[in-house]
C-alpha cells in the first residue's frame, strides 16, 4: 500500500481540463459587454438573481471590505445546487481565477468558472487563503448554541428571505462559497478567520455555464475583523459593509465554440435492476 498523498485526478488528460485562453480572452474584452443588470446588496441582509448561460457576474466591493456567503442553484431544477464538498475535491479548498464551481448528484458539472479575481491572495504565514469553501455559512442555530441568544440576520437567515421569491426554503440553502472570506486551518485542525483584505473596487468575477439562480449575503460578521463568538467577540457591526453586484452579457463572436455542459452521462442505475416491464 502505498504511503504517498493521493487525490481526484482523471485517467485521461483534459477530462478536468479549463480552456484558459477562452476565459482569459472573455475576461479581458470588457468593451464589448453589455450590461443587463446592476444592484446594491445592503448590510446584513441577502438578494437572489438569475445568471443566464454564457453571462459573467460581479461580486463587488464598493465600500470597504465585506464578506459575502454564496449559493447557487439550476434556475429551473432546484435540485441541482452547488456542491462545495465535490468543488473542495476537484478544484481547491480556496478558489480563484480558473476554478469551477460543481453542482450535486446526479447532475455533477461544472456551473460556473471563475474568470477574475482581483484579490489574488495567494497564501499568507498562517496559511490563510481567500474565496473560502473549507467552512459554510453562520447560522442562528449555531449562533443560539455559542451565545444563547437570537439573531435572524446571520446568512443562512439573509438566504433563506432571499431566495422566498423563487419559492425556495430553508432547505434549499447549502453549503457556500465564502467570497472575500480568508481562513485556513490551526496546527490542531481547527478552523480560522481572519480580516477580509478586500478594497474598494475589487471584484469577484464568473461565468455562468448553466442558467443560474444566485445568492449572496453580506455576512453580519462585515469584514471578519472582529470575533462574532469567543471571549474576544465584539460588536462587528461598524464592520460591515455593502456589496454590488452586476451581471453583463458578452457579444455572441467571444462565446464562439463554448458549449453548455451537460449533466453527468451516468446511468449504471447503482447496481439495481429495472421493472421487468422496462426490460422488455
Amino acid at each position: 500500500m502505498s504511503s504517498k498523498p493521493w487525490t481526484y485526478l482523471p485517467s485521461e488528460r483534459g477530462a478536468l481540463d479549463v480552456d484558459r485562453a477562452f476565459y482569459d480572452r472573455l475576461a479581458a474584452e470588457t468593451d464589448r459587454w453589455t450590461p443587463i443588470e446592476q444592484f446594491v446588496v445592503p448590510i446584513r441582509s441577502g438578494r437572489a438573481w438569475p445568471v443566464l448561460a454564457g453571462q459573467l457576474c460581479r461580486i463587488v466591493v464598493v465600500e470597504g471590505p465585506q464578506v459575502a456567503d454564496f449559493n447557487a442553484w439550476s434556475l429551473h431544477n432546484p435540485r441541482e445546487r452547488f456542491w462545495a464538498a465535490r468543488t473542495r475535491q476537484l478544484e481547491s479548498t480556496h478558489v480563484t481565477t480558473g476554478h469551477r464551481l460543481w453542482s450535486t448528484l446526479p447532475y455533477l458539472r461544472p456551473m460556473l468558472t471563475i474568470t477574475n479575481d482581483t484579490i489574488a491572495y495567494g497564501v499568507d504565514e498562517e496559511g490563510g487563503r481567500c474565496h473560502d469553501l473549507l467552512g459554510s455559512r453562520c447560522d442562528p442555530y449555531v449562533n443560539k448554541i455559542l451565545t444563547g441568544e437570537e439573531f435572524d440576520e446571520h446568512c443562512h437567515s439573509n438566504l433563506t428571505r432571499a431566495i422566498l421569491p423563487y419559492r425556495l426554503t430553508e432547505l434549499d440553502v447549502h453549503d457556500v462559497l465564502n467570497i472575500f472570506q480568508v481562513t485556513g486551518l490551526m496546527p490542531d485542525g481547527r478552523y480560522f478567520m481572519k480580516a477580509s483584505p478586500a478594497k474598494r473596487g475589487d471584484f469577484f468575477e464568473f461565468f455562468a455555464e448553466i442558467d443560474l439562480l444566485c445568492a449572496i449575503s453580506t455576512c453580519p460578521g462585515g469584514d471578519l475583523s472582529v470575533p462574532l463568538w469567543g471571549p474576544e467577540a465584539g460588536d462587528p457591526l461598524p464592520t460591515c459593509r455593502p456589496l454590488g453586484v452586476e451581471v453583463y452579457q458578452p457579444a455572441a463572436e467571444l462565446l464562439a465554440g463554448w458549449v453548455s455542459p451537460a449533466p453527468a452521462d451516468y446511468r449504471g442505475n447503482h447496481g439495481m435492476r429495472r421493472p421487468v416491464s422496462d426490460e422488455a
